[in-house]
């Protein structure tokens, strides 16, 4: 069992998109536990790739292969697995900012955070506060991501994360900002909780963030 999924946290990690649907296909043939084969193998060779990725190992391409990688394998075994069977660290909501219709990046946080464990709900490109509010207040996440790209989208970041404050949520959720121009200096002068330079650094400040 155990050579079966490092079998499978090599192919994520060496971005193995052509075998990992079939060695993952292997590991459920042999009945291995799907939440084994989502921690032990897909999400312990995101973790190598954060690693390498933050060690300047490899680069944003690598990183978003293995990301790819990740979710063909994870959307194998994910029909197998009852909620209750596969707990989640927690639900992300996130989005790009009202004006800013880049999404790149928001996409490999996305994958990045599925493959650490996490519940992620995208709200896609030019989020608007009305639409923003009504899934905060619906879905309750722990955690908000928001990016931009644009300095000029910048400023949607410190209005959204005021108008939640307004509404008395900001005490119930954790937010993040990111993106090129987002500063750590610029998260803090808004009243971000914390700023993720790059894909791994967003998934570390969302584990830091909810408590693990």
């Amino acid at each position: 069992m155990s050579e079966l999924l490092n079998t499978i946290k090599e192919a994520v990690v060496n971005r193995k998109r052509k075998e990992i649907e079939g060695l993952v296909s292997e590991a459920i043939e042999a009945r291995i536990d799907p939440a084994t084969i989502i921690n032990k193998g897909l999400i312990e060779a995101m973790d190598v790739v954060g690693k390498q990725f933050s060690t300047g190992d490899i680069f944003v391409p690598e990183m978003l292969a293995s990301a790819l990688t990740m979710k063909m394998g994870l959307d194998k075994v994910k029909p197998l697995l009852k909620s209750a069977d596969q707990p989640s660290r927690g639900t992300v909501l996130m989005g790009t900012v009202k004006g800013d219709m880049h999404d790149i990046g928001k996409n490999i946080v996305n994958m990045m955070l599925e493959g650490a464990g996490f519940t992620v709900v995208d709200l896609g490109v030019d989020l608007t506060l009305e639409k923003l509010m009504a899934e905060i207040e619906n879905l309750k996440p722990d955690l908000l991501g928001l990016s931009a790209l644009l300095t000029t989208t910048m400023p949607e970041m410190e209005r959204a994360i005021r108008v939640i404050g307004e509404k008395g949520l900001r005490k119930d959720i954790k937010i993040m900002v990111g993106g090129a121009p987002i500063s750590k200096a610029f998260a803090e002068k808004i009243g971000a909780d914390g700023h993720g330079a790059d894909a791994a650094e967003a998934v570390d400040l969302a584990k830091r963030l909810i408590g693990e």
